[in-house]
């Protein structure tokens, strides 16, 4: 079954689908070890991994779509993209779903955002008006080739205008094809519980931490209605935080050992590259099997 086929029966399951959103390519090989049903790959992580930089337009499109086809040659679940926003107009929407689709992306997020990189909090955040949005999602709506490759409209709306007008925004996304939606930066519960009330079509819950969105478990925001949750930044804030830890401890003591209980066996990690293991024993490549139970 294709991974796009695969994604959308996802979305339209009961349960709901969690996404995390995947550091680097080795990072998702653990996440799909772990039993997730799907990974992420967006701007933001894909910025931080490459160039330790912020998400402010520096990767290039053919350097997001190439990030997106080394994960989904990683995996074997369905890769989420996210695209940036800021797209000048339909050509450019449509050469970004054709790149996307092309490099194996199962589902793609187009926004209405003006310029990649500000903070989805700030309440000063442009976004563009609701006819150049609609005609975006037609845009990439007309150019797949794939129908079962979902199209996730984003608004930015709630924190330039409010609910209301996210909740109309997305309805005309939808009008204009979209499969899926997400109105960002909820405020507070309220808002989180009525959005997939409002709505007809699967919604995304965002999970980022720092936001002025609530961080609430999955079964909660299933049993609120959402078809899929996605954390964009968990992974990265953990990992920068181990690795932070660890290297202080490392300066300090001049030793590892005190971080051993927490660091992957040389062998596991073997399994999750691959690798040919030179002992007598272990010849070959080693099996793909899960290695996280």
């Amino acid at each position: 079954m294709r991974s796009t086929t695969l994604f959308k029966q996802y979305l339209q399951a009961p349960e709901i689908l969690m996404i995390p959103v995947a550091h680097d390519v080795l990072c998702a090989k653990i996440l799909q070890g772990t039993g997730f049903k799907a990974v992420g790959c967006t701007s933001a992580t894909s910025a931080a991994a490459m160039f330790g930089g912020p998400d402010l337009g520096m990767l290039t499109l053919h350097e997001m779509a190439d990030a997106v086809w080394r994960m989904v040659d990683a995996v074997d679940v369905p890769v989420w993209a996210g695209a940036a926003d800021g797209c000048a107009n339909t050509a450019d929407v449509q050469h970004t779903v054709r790149a996307f689709e092309q490099a194996g992306a199962a589902s793609l997020m187009l926004g209405d955002g003006i310029a990649a990189g500000l903070d989805d909090r700030r309440s000063d955040k442009q976004v563009v008006g609701m006819d150049e949005l609609a005609a975006r999602i037609k845009a990439a709506v007309d150019v797949r080739v794939d129908r079962d490759f979902t199209i996730l409209a984003r608004t930015n709306a709630i924190a330039v205008h409010g609910l209301a007008n996210a909740v109309e925004r997305a309805e005309l996304c939808l009008e204009a094809g979209a499969d899926w939606v997400l109105l960002d930066a909820p405020e507070g519960c309220g808002q989180l519980r009525r959005i997939p009330q409002l709505l007809s079509a699967p919604t995304l819950a965002r999970m980022g931490l720092g936001d002025r969105t609530p961080v609430l478990p999955a079964n909660e925001l299933q049993a609120m209605g959402y078809a899929a949750v996605v954390w964009p930044n968990a992974v990265t804030l953990a990992y920068a935080k181990l690795a932070a830890d660890f290297a202080a401890e490392l300066m300090r003591s001049g030793s590892t050992a005190g971080y051993h209980e927490l660091m992957a066996e040389p062998d596991v990690l073997d399994d999750l590259l691959c690798m040919p293991v030179a002992a007598p024993l272990r010849t070959g490549r080693v099996s793909r099997e899960p290695v996280f139970a």
